[in-house]
């Protein structure tokens, strides 16, 4: 196989059966596992888009976690049993260590799986995300505050509080709160965005009512020993700079990259910087590797 071929199939990772695919994929390479944002409403296309140009370096693995994508639906949708996905993934790959990344809810499990395997992580990439819940509080004010577009607010808490009644209704919702996320609007291309999406909502649901209520990982992000690079948007409106700091002020070996052009997608708005950023973070972990 060629390192630009993509490898797709069907994986069954700890009973969950997973759609995955191997980017440059190549005996030798070093494994980079991405997890998607978004709970209900990510899919493997997100980190396929930001870290498949690294698939000369790396065999990148993108999938569509357990309930969401096209993935089959198998609760629970825990972070423990998403981050432990991730290990079924590494292990299946047959890796001793891999680099972790993810951005927004990736992100989150990225760090719950660096947490809860330290030893098996080579390095971590983090995304517009937030290291406890405190952002879900702050992005309410942040959304009174815009004035972009008109909310419809029994609607905006609905989402964020998992009370979504189905697919289509969290459909809906998304394209509600679509427009708050890009440094600059563009409505063509949000509802272009919106129709090319996957919806899940009983995953959504899950991540709103057990997941986010108790989550706190920074008493734990100062044992990692991890080179860990740590990437915002400067007008993120729901994981705001704020939340990169905290996180950056707590892993000790880390480094944080403010995108001043863009809002929660620097991977998107900003492409070519935040891809020689990476880059630049990787190559001496590469070396060492």
């Amino acid at each position: 196989m060629k390192d630009s071929d993509v490898s797709s199939q069907w994986v069954t990772i700890n009973g969950a059966e997973l759609y995955v695919e191997v980017l440059g994929a190549g005996e030798g390479k070093p494994v980079l596992i991405a997890h998607h944002g978004g709970g209900g409403i990510g899919s493997f296309h997100e980190p396929k888009e930001t870290f498949g140009p690294l698939a000369d370096l790396f065999q990148v693995v993108v999938f569509d976690a357990r309930g969401c994508g096209i993935s089959k639906g198998q609760a629970p949708y825990s972070h423990k049993a998403w981050a432990d996905d991730v290990e079924g993934l590494r292990l299946w790959m047959g890796a001793e260590k891999i680099v972790v990344a993810g951005g927004s809810y990736g992100g989150i499990i990225a760090m719950e799986y660096a947490v809860a395997y330290p030893d098996r992580v080579a390095a971590m990439i983090l995304r517009d995300t937030t290291a406890d819940k405190a952002n879900f509080e702050t992005l309410v004010a942040n959304a009174r505050k815009q004035d972009r577009v008109e909310l419809n607010w029994e609607n905006f808490d609905r989402y964020w509080s998992g009370q979504v009644r189905d697919d289509a209704d969290l459909k809906s919702l998304w394209a509600e709160l679509i427009p708050l996320y890009d440094f600059e609007y563009d409505p063509v291309a949000s509802a272009i965005a919106v129709e090319a999406g996957f919806y899940r909502h009983e995953s959504h649901n899950w991540c709103f009512v057990h997941n986010i209520p108790t989550y706190d990982l920074k008493p734990f992000l100062p044992n990692l020993q991890i080179p860990t690079l740590v990437t915002v948007g400067r007008t993120d409106w729901v994981t705001p700079v704020s939340s990169s700091e905290v996180i950056a002020s707590l892993i000790p070996n880390s480094k944080l990259v403010i995108f001043e052009k863009s809002g929660h997608s620097p991977q998107r708005e900003e492409a070519d910087l935040f891809q020689q950023t990476m880059r630049d973070f990787l190559a001496p972990i590469l070396k060492v590797a």
